[in-house]
């Protein structure tokens, strides 16, 4: 019994790891040949594997780039769960940690931005891409508001959702800005012009930090 458990787990380790072997390839392909040009074969060359590997794991093209975007978006909000979770739990600290990780590089990298505007542009031409984003979106917006509940005063409550678009548009636009035009703005700038607006939205939250 011992002896047939461990290569079941070798297995299961293996096809992990060749799963991601094949979703990083597919970002480099898209880097490097756009995502209207990205294939199984491309992605199979970049992987340096036979394109009836990465048949094997996703099925079609629109399959495998579906899980790409889902892999994109789950690093991401592993990424700013952690920040959230490392930050004390007070709500002003809960959204200077979510703020800064939108800014770190591993949300915003040269590498990872391209990928980000290739899948936005074709959200609404590609249902699964659609869908994914949806998903991953709304549990964002349920944290920010949140966040923005416990920061408003009571009177206020019913703005929190409002405030939480403020801020996911402060992020977007940023991020817009610096793929666009790459060397005229940077992610320091991005953030603290985004912490700067905050203020404004919230002048009483650095007393409460």
């Amino acid at each position: 019994m011992q002896a047939d458990r461990k290569p079941r787990k070798q297995r299961k380790e293996n096809a992990r790891m060749r799963r991601r072997q094949v979703l990083d390839a597919a970002r480099r392909s898209i880097l490097r040949h756009g995502l209207a040009r990205t294939t199984l074969a491309t992605v199979a060359e970049e992987a340096g594997l036979s394109q009836g590997v990465a048949v094997f794991y996703f099925d079609t093209k629109a399959a495998l780039l579906t899980e790409t975007l889902r892999d994109l978006y789950q690093g991401y909000e592993d990424h700013w769960q952690g920040a959230l979770d490392a930050a004390p739990p007070d709500a002003a600290a809960q959204l200077q940690a979510l703020v800064a990780a939108d800014f770190d590089l591993a949300a915003c990298g040269p590498e990872l931005l391209p990928l980000w505007f290739a899948f936005w542009g074709e959200l609404h031409f590609q249902p699964s891409y659609d869908a994914v984003a949806e998903d991953f979106d709304a549990r964002r917006r349920e944290v920010l508001t949140r966040i923005w509940r416990d920061l408003l005063p009571p009177s206020r409550a019913a703005e929190a959702p409002c405030h939480a678009d403020w801020t996911e548009t402060l992020t977007d636009g940023y991020w817009q800005r610096m793929h666009l035009s790459a060397g005229h703005i940077d992610r320091h700038h991005a953030l603290a012009a985004t912490r700067a607006a905050i203020a404004r939205l919230a002048p009483w939250m650095d007393a409460r930090a």
